[in-house]
């Protein structure tokens, strides 16, 4: 048996490893047989010298077993599971979730906070008075059968390595690999007992994937790995180059969900939640195919029986099912101002990124893992790529509880605007499926 000093020799020379040396990578690891020098040692190898196709299955694997897996056997149909590789203003699971289960597809969904400038679905959910995160596998899967769908935080027990090994890439410069990125995605995917997965991956300026071409070679290898694991995968390539919809923040993007589901929403946010409920619905098997299933998911919220799922839901999870229909229930931080233009012309794009930072200036994110945030703190946009505005016309409202907090918030919104004289037609959201 190799040590693991041998172990990292192995792949710090670029040679492959087999599928036991991963296993005892990754045990020895969790197990604490491995300490934490020696991962980042073996992780750095990794990064630079890269994984082949048969380790990132291997490690994908060894991840998704390191720990407890959740049995959805008892939940009928085929659960599902959808993943976003993070965004700005992207609220889409609070919409998915209500949405596909009342096309009678069951969704299963561990879910994650905010990660640096991108949103967190669980804050946003924990904004809704009351709402726990927190189900222990059994009632997770007793509410998936019982309600339809349930959104939880990932359990301790559950892929323990990927949070492990997440926190010492994020210390050690070795995030951006697409193995130890497809790894982590589908590890969890796998130990959360869906069947059939979803990927949203955002491609653009407010994404962790800047470009189309990043984009494609990362679905690829979700889907590769996904499928080698038994899943049914399908990635969909979507823009992020703008904020997703009109708000930025927690509890503004639980309203904005809302009005969705009432049939209300802003037109791209209503789009892609239409699109992706009806691939999920199809890979599901409760329509024939895709067609059938964007019917099956417009009338879901042209009749009120997604947002009558979502009433459910919230309650299910100990919260106010009330705020579906009174969203003043919801926190909304004190102080507000108004972003006016500079200059007329057109918008002509945004740095996403930049407005999401615009946000956590807000109070909208932590700046230190487990800080706190400002529930009711972030940005309602009045105009997106492509609109006409004149000097002086509204381009946001921002929120937040400080004076400080708003000057930070306003300068970093308008630094991330971009204004031109030229009209600039909005891009394509869907890039590719």
């Amino acid at each position: 048996m190799l040590t693991f000093e041998e172990l990292i020799e192995v792949k710090r020379d670029g040679r492959k490893h087999a599928v036991e040396e991963i296993e005892r990578l990754v045990h020895g690891f969790v197990g604490g047989e491995m300490p934490d020098y020696q991962m980042a040692a073996w992780l750095m190898a990794a990064y630079l010298r890269g994984l082949d196709a048969d380790e990132t299955v291997w490690l994908t694997d060894a991840m998704a077993r390191s720990g407890r897996t959740i049995d959805l056997g008892s939940v009928p149909g085929t659960p599902v599971d959808k993943h976003s590789t993070g965004g700005v203003g992207d609220k889409t699971t609070i919409v998915l979730a209500p949405l596909v289960a009342a096309c009678g597809v069951p969704v299963a969904k561990m879910s994650g906070r905010g990660l640096g400038h991108t949103g967190g679905t669980l804050d946003k959910l924990e904004s809704i008075p009351g709402f726990s995160v927190v189900l222990e596998p059994d009632a997770f899967a007793r509410q998936v059968a019982e309600v339809g769908c349930a959104v939880i935080a990932q359990l301790d027990d559950v892929d323990p390595a990927d949070k492990m090994l997440y926190a010492l890439r994020d210390v050690t410069a070795t995030v951006p690999s697409v193995p130890l990125i497809v790894g982590s995605i589908i590890s969890k995917k796998v130990a959360g007992g869906a069947r059939a997965i979803l990927l949203d991956v955002k491609v653009g300026s407010g994404a962790f994937m800047k470009t189309e071409e990043d984009g494609r070679t990362l679905a690829r290898e979700l889907k590769r790995v996904g499928e080698a694991l038994g899943r049914r995968v399908r990635c969909v390539l979507s823009d992020m180059d703008q904020p997703l919809g009109m708000c930025v923040g927690n509890a503004l993007e639980v309203r904005e969900a809302i009005a969705t589901l009432r049939g209300e929403g802003p037109a791209d946010l209503t789009t892609l939640c239409v699109e992706l409920a009806a691939r999920m619905v199809a890979m599901a098997g409760g329509a024939r195919d895709v067609d059938a299933g964007r019917v099956l998911a417009a009338k879901a919220l042209g009749d009120g029986d997604a947002l009558e799922r979502f009433e459910r839901w919230v309650g299910a999870q100990g919260g106010d099912p009330g705020v579906a229909d009174d969203t003043s229930l919801l926190p909304l931080s004190p102080l507000e101002r108004m972003v006016v233009a500079p200059s007329g012309g057109s918008v002509s794009g945004f740095d996403a990124e930049g407005v999401g930072r615009a946000a956590l200036a807000l109070g909208a994110g932590r700046t230190v893992k487990d800080g706190p945030i400002d529930r009711g703190a972030g940005i309602r946009l009045h105009a997106k790529t492509g609109d006409e505005i004149a000097a002086g016309d509204a381009l946001a409202t921002v929120y937040a509880s400080s004076e400080a907090a708003i000057e930070d918030g306003v300068g970093r919104f308008l630094s991330a605007v971009q204004i031109s004289e030229a009209l600039t037609p909005r891009g394509p959201l869907f890039q590719d499926v």
